[in-house]
């Protein structure tokens, strides 16, 4: 059943979308920003720790080993305690540690506090992916979910630039090194962010003082016209859920987005240096490039999706995007200039993928089983962010160079493209177009 938007509908959600969405969206760059700064942090942190390039990776990776274990334990406690809890709990434990990376000196240390970093943050993403379902229904959730998720590509847009002038501009201060300063100022925020999600936001609609009492009906029959839909899966419990191979085939497909994505975000200031720049500050200027392009074309792309309530043909445009950037780094062979345009292209698409995906995902599962679901999949999925930076860091090592990883990050989203459509097929219900808006 699909409901038909108004103008005041409009307006009602323009309401909702600034009271919420600045808070979420900060606190996701700020939540990016502690999980990619390693990469950058390793640039300095090779000339005082002396860690390899194995050691970075195998940390990178261990981050999403406690992302694992607590995701879905994080989503439950959610669905019974609210997000203002939640958020405040998750925001504070993540910035202290984030903070506390500035006291590592050995691998051991790096990997305990890259682990906790994981376990206290697990909850956040999937935690405000589930909040969001409690306010928009899927003819608005693909563009919702792509502006929260713009905090991933802010954060990779800033953190060159910011990490470079923090770690040279702030090097020997106080008798610390600039990689130290790096940890501490971008961890900073995280707990003051928890505290103002205490105060600013609420847990339900039912409970926003703001919305006068017909929006808050008219808002609930939106919702409800979803959860009534045929295209749902039929899970009457956790069983249901765990026996559904589609869950599984989905949870697959978002392993391999993950593994490709946190193969280029890891290395690509790397992959820069290689391209021949050396100063710190202008390999962040260059790494920012690319994600000026994906900031604009995940809001067009999304905003397509939603227009036309159509997932598998977006996420596979989104996937054989990021392919096409890959064969021209492969092609570029270093060259700068054609190096970067094939990275502009490579994070379009990989920018456009998660918020597709996740509202797909959620359009597929019910009520009752959406924030185990989407904490199972992010769980399952977040195992490629653990395992890809190792696993092309050895292919690196072993070639030479970085082509042969490329070749295998472009086969991981062809892979994920040809697995979205081929299981998940385009029910009745969603052909209907809504009408456009006002």
């Amino acid at each position: 059943m699909t409901q038909t938007e108004s103008p005041n509908d409009n307006r009602m959600y323009l309401k909702i979308s600034w009271r919420i969405m600045p808070l979420l969206l900060v606190a996701y760059v700020v939540a990016f920003l502690d999980r990619i700064n390693v990469g950058y942090a390793q640039l300095q942190m090779k000339q005082t720790l002396e860690f390899s390039d194995a050691v970075y990776a195998l940390g990178a990776g261990i981050f999403f080993i406690g992302y694992l274990l607590f995701e879905i334990p994080s989503n439950l406690m959610l669905e019974r305690i609210g997000v203002r809890r939640t958020l405040l709990r998750i925001m504070v434990c993540w910035g202290t540690v984030a903070m506390l990376m500035m006291l590592v000196q050995s691998p051991t240390q790096f990997y305990v506090l890259r682990f906790l970093l994981g376990a206290f943050e697990a909850g956040f993403t999937p935690g405000v992916l589930l909040y969001l379902t409690y306010w928009y229904p899927p003819a608005r959730r693909a563009r919702m979910m792509a502006i929260f998720m713009l905090g991933a590509i802010a954060a990779s847009l800033i953190a060159g630039p910011l990490s470079g002038a923090i770690m040279k501009g702030l090097n020997g201060l106080n008798g610390w090194h600039g990689w130290q300063w790096l940890f501490l100022v971008q961890g900073l925020p995280a707990p003051i962010l928890g505290l103002l999600a205490w105060f600013c936001l609420v847990d339900r609609p039912d409970h926003a003082a703001w919305l006068s009492e017909q929006e808050k009906a008219r808002l609930r029959l939106l919702l409800d016209a979803e959860h009534q839909s045929a295209a749902k899966a039929d899970h009457g419990s956790l069983v249901d859920l765990l026996r559904d191979p589609k869950v599984w085939v989905l949870s697959l497909a978002y392993l391999l987005l993950v593994a490709g994505a946190y193969a280029i975000i890891f290395w690509t200031p790397t992959l820069i240096r290689s391209w021949g720049v050396s100063d710190l500050f202008h390999i962040g200027l260059y790494a920012s490039l690319p994600q000026m392009c994906a900031m604009l074309g995940i809001v067009l792309i999304c905003r397509s999706s939603d227009r036309n309530r159509e997932r598998r043909w977006h996420f596979t445009a989104g996937a054989l995007t990021a392919a096409s950037g890959l064969a021209v780094l492969i092609i570029a062979q270093g060259q700068l200039g054609l190096s970067l345009a094939g990275l502009c292209l490579t994070m379009l698409g990989i920018a456009a993928l998660p918020p597709i995906f996740f509202t797909l995902l959620s359009e597929y599962l019910p009520k009752a089983s959406l924030a185990v679901g989407i904490a199972l999949v992010s769980s399952i999925g977040n195992i490629g962010g653990a395992v890809s930076p190792s696993v092309t860091s050895a292919l690196n090592t072993a070639s030479g160079d970085t082509a042969h990883s490329m070749y295998l990050v472009m086969g991981l989203y062809l892979l994920a493209a040809m697995i979205i459509l081929t299981v998940i097929r385009p029910p009745a219900a969603t052909l209907q177009r809504p009408v456009t808006e006002r």
